[in-house]
């Protein structure tokens, strides 16, 4: 990983957004760990990056079915190597949990996200997670991966009761 830049990508990602309390803890995390605090083998709290996928209207918004939370959630994970920036991590996930090519991310659109995690995501105790906004080709065609049990499109008015309680709120923030 080139955690060097990839931190200072998220350090100016940060930096950009809107004043808030949420930025300034993301700020002091990544202040206090750097470039370990975007590693799934740095601290037990760390970063994560996810895309906000829309459909082409933006009328639909794209859930995965994740495997180890039971929930429906934006596609999204641990930084890897090789990643360099937020955006890109976060348009990588998307593409490999939704199988859909051409992903473009809406410039300036970011949403934080901190949430607990439970026993089942082993050492992983919280994920601060970066949340990016990106839109699908109007012929996107969807894909199941392994990290998942299901891929669907869902009405952004009409999440599945099954999902992250916050994800509404993320949803309409990045779609506005």
């Amino acid at each position: 990983m080139s955690a060097t830049r990839l931190a200072a990508d998220a350090h100016a990602l940060l930096t950009a957004a809107p004043p808030s309390d949420q930025r300034d803890a993301f700020l002091a995390q990544l202040s206090s760990y750097g470039d370990a605090g975007l590693r799934r083998e740095g601290p037990p709290e760390h970063f994560t990056a996810s895309a906000v996928v829309f459909s082409a209207d933006r009328r639909e918004v794209l859930l995965v079915l994740h495997k180890k939370a039971r929930l429906w959630l934006q596609p999204g994970g641990h930084f890897e190597p090789g990643d360099t920036t937020v955006v890109g991590a976060a348009l990588r996930e998307a593409t490999e949990e939704s199988g859909i090519a051409g992903l473009r991310a809406v410039p300036g659109a970011l949403f934080l996200d901190r949430h607990t995690l439970g026993e089942s995501f082993g050492r992983c105790r919280a994920h601060l997670d970066l949340r990016i906004a990106a839109t699908a080709p109007p012929d996107a065609a969807i894909a199941v991966s392994d990290e998942s049990d299901d891929v669907r499109w869902w009405p952004v008015a009409a999440l599945p009761d099954d999902t992250d309680p916050g994800l509404a709120d993320c949803v309409a923030t990045l779609r506005a």
